[in-house]
């Protein structure tokens, strides 16, 4: 199966046997050691190699999710199709884990994009995009502390994402943030007004559009993209309700179950 657009990417020996660990991670919850030996002196094509080689494995590719935070590198990765659910979503994880959640605005891709020089390239664009509520779930594949390099050579720790209902006419509107809230039982981890990192969830869409060029097959129809966490990282354990909204653009719900026995680090 290939995540990948067909592309199958060359590895050295030691980020191979990485990229096996991590594929064998996401089907046995063992997880892989934080140091392990292809992670000394990596770089991040080593990283997005090894993406590659897990997508290639496991994919579809469902979506990606992109940083760009003000002062430090843009970066990316994929989310896989099988971590990508509609809203409202039940979902389990190993009741020892503490699992990370993020409200983001993200972008349903409603048809094929326009060329990178077509006239008036942003409405049309944006006329090829809905935009979507989202919370995504953080959860690494890593034991130990991992490096930078290492957490994006692991989906940049992405664990599983759910998707609220589209908007199609958002085009014009300010985009620097967004005010909503999302709570987790009786937790309230936003309430108000959460902002983009780096200024602008458009922005962010075409920063990774033009990051991931031709790479995992490209963006394509039925894919979304979730552009910077609107609440921070926040930890929770599992057994409770996580409700989120962004007000003017919908709600996005994920039921977080206990799974009392170990069985797969994907929820």
């Amino acid at each position: 199966m290939s995540g990948t657009g067909g592309v199958s990417m060359a590895l050295g020996t030691a980020l191979a046997d990485f990229a096996r660990a991590l594929i064998d991670a996401r089907c046995t919850g063992v997880a892989v050691p934080a140091d392990h030996p292809a992670t000394r002196g990596m770089t991040e094509a080593d990283a997005y190699a090894v993406q590659a080689r897990v997508a290639e494995a496991l994919g579809p590719v469902g979506g990606f999710k992109v940083a760009c935070k003000p002062g430090q590198p843009q970066i990316m990765a994929p989310i896989l199709a099988r971590d990508t659910h509609n809203s409202p979503a039940r979902l389990a994880c190993p009741a020892e884990e503490q699992i990370g959640i993020e409200l983001e605005i993200g972008f349903r891709v409603l048809s094929e994009l326009p060329p990178p020089d077509a006239p008036d390239r942003d409405a049309r664009l944006a006329g090829c995009l809905a935009l979507v509520p989202a919370i995504e779930i953080v959860r690494t594949r890593l034991s130990g502390t991992p490096s930078p390099l290492a957490k994006l050579a692991d989906n940049q720790v992405n664990g599983a994402l759910v998707v609220g209902p589209e908007t199609r006419d958002w085009y014009g509107r300010d985009l620097s943030g967004a005010s909503g809230h999302l709570r987790a039982g009786d937790t309230v981890l936003l309430e108000g007004r959460g902002e983009v990192p780096g200024g602008d969830a458009f922005a962010n869409f075409k920063a990774l559009e033009a990051m991931l060029g031709t790479r995992f097959g490209g963006l394509v129809p039925g894919q979304v993209v979730i552009t910077g966490s609107l609440s921070g990282l926040s930890y929770i354990a599992p057994g409770c309700e996580i409700r989120g909204a962004l007000d003017g653009w919908g709600k996005v719900a994920l039921d977080l179950d206990r799974e009392e026995a170990r069985r797969s680090p994907r929820p």
